[in-house]
């Protein structure tokens, strides 16, 4: 089958230059399996989609989609459809609410969960025009809507390709933002993923696809794709993208001891999506600054423990101020993430929040305004306690400066008006404006600051109501 897999780029949310790993995983086990395969990453392609569609003729247009991002999903789809080809969603929205996908006449078919086995065993299904209802882990249409039983996880994803990056244009991700800020604005830059899955229960994470399990690949298994990564595919920078790389001490250790002894330590790395304060100690981050580490970032949250217990995120605020010295002593930047809004929140909890991230005064501080993303438990207590603003999905971008809910006597107006402070009050610092003056890293991306300012600085609050 020619199958084309494709992300799709927000026409209202700022997306950033990141490698859509999921689809190269895909593609790989697709390549593995006889078929050609096409990835299309919206964000840096310049030949309009429908233009491929007409040249191409695939068989299957495969979309992936979270939240914020399912109504170019669903156009995707639909371009797809006008010209024949079957059409099927993934990603962790599809897997939540698939009705709401198959309800529309342009998606037949959405894969739930991971996909690497169920999307070679629907190709092969569709190839050979056989029943759908054996492809574990698929809703798809018949005479009503059939969700078939869910796929058991992969428990070993040794077993799993590398990611086939030779199908992305790598040459256009320079600028590579992983959801931090790339160390070196130009970097061939590629993002890992060493485990998958969290166990831990916060209510604002939606665990779709891997639910409440923690798997890992070896430290072996890691390392060989990191050797390919730099020295066959040249990458000058790496992005970790686990949601919990460090849960296991032991194994993130071996992972450092490893790169130290192959040499791999001055590819500069960083961790993506943070790690928790709760699973490092002195010794681990000591040897990841050996290994190459340069930026770590801390899911901190809050500075009110009180709120920290509210959203089950089973940390201390002195485990924060603990990870954070231990990382300044081995010379780690660090960058903290930081939510506002949470339910139960008051003026008094989110001021204790913007005081915690002068204290811990970061390289880098991300603050967010809680977003209640479908099938977290936080969206089910917004639902049933409190004022969600719109049901429009556009409109749960988590960097988008805007309140989504109220609930209580927290207003979206007093959530708005601590997010603006909190970055003008972190970046505006006499002291920091000093410091960052005179690096070269902040002259060399001056036009990224510029932006910033006009976003955090001079953004308008949202009316009361």
């Amino acid at each position: 089958m020619r199958i084309l897999l494709v992300s799709p780029k927000s026409t209202v949310w700022s997306s950033r230059k990141h490698i859509p790993l999921g689809l190269g995983y895909l593609a790989a086990v697709l390549e593995g399996a006889g078929h050609e395969v096409e990835i299309y990453d919206a964000v840096v392609e310049t030949e309009p989609l429908g233009r491929l569609l007409d040249r191409g003729k695939f068989d299957l247009v495969g979309v992936t989609a979270v939240t914020p991002l399912i109504y170019e999903a669903w156009e995707v789809a639909t371009q797809a459809k006008e010209r024949g080809t079957v059409t099927v969603l993934g990603g962790p929205h599809p897997t939540l609410l698939p009705d709401e996908s198959l309800e529309r006449p342009e998606v037949d078919i959405v894969v739930r969960g991971e996909g690497e086995e169920t999307i070679v065993e629907l190709a092969q299904a569709l190839e050979e025009g056989s029943d759908l209802e054996g492809v574990l882990g698929i809703s798809f249409k018949k005479e009503t809507i059939v969700h078939n039983p869910s796929r058991p996880l992969s428990e070993d994803l040794d077993s799993l390709s590398f990611p086939a990056h030779h199908l992305l244009k790598i040459e256009r991700y320079t600028n590579l933002q992983p959801l931090t800020d790339g160390l070196d604005p130009n970097a061939r830059a590629y993002t890992v993923v060493t485990s998958r899955g969290c166990p831990y229960g916060c209510i604002f994470c939606s665990k779709a696809i891997t639910g409440r399990t923690w798997r890992p690949r070896s430290p072996e298994n890691v390392v060989a794709e990191w050797r390919w990564l730099v020295k066959d595919l040249g990458a000058t920078e790496i992005g970790i993208t686990d949601d919990v790389m460090t849960l296991d001490a032991r194994r993130a250790k071996r992972i450092c001891r490893l790169l130290i002894q192959e040499g791999l330590n001055h590819t500069p790395w960083i961790t993506v999506h943070g790690i928790r304060v709760n699973n490092v100690d002195e010794e681990l981050l000591h040897l990841m600054k050996e290994a190459g580490c340069k930026r770590v970032g801390f899911g901190v949250e809050s500075g009110s423990q009180r709120v920290l217990n509210y959203m089950k995120k089973g940390q201390t605020i002195e485990e924060v101020r603990r990870a954070f010295r231990w990382s300044k002593k081995v010379g780690l930047e660090t960058m903290g993430f930081f939510i506002f809004g949470m339910p139960t929140e008051t003026e008094e909890t989110m001021e204790a929040t913007i005081r915690l991230a002068l204290e811990l005064d970061p390289d880098l501080a991300n603050f967010m305004i809680a977003a209640p993303y479908p099938g977290t438990e936080l969206y089910e207590i917004i639902l049933h306690e409190g004022k969600l603003f719109s049901r429009d999905w556009r409109d749960f971008a988590i960097h988008d400066e805007k309140a989504r809910f109220a609930i209580g006597e927290m207003t979206a107006e007093l959530v708005e008006r601590k997010w603006h402070q909190a970055y003008r009050r972190f970046y505006l610092r006499p002291g920091r404006i000093l410091k960052r003056f005179f690096s070269l890293d902040t002259w060399r991306r001056l036009p990224l600051h510029f932006a910033n300012a006009r976003r955090f600085f001079l953004g308008k609050l949202r009316p009361a109501g």
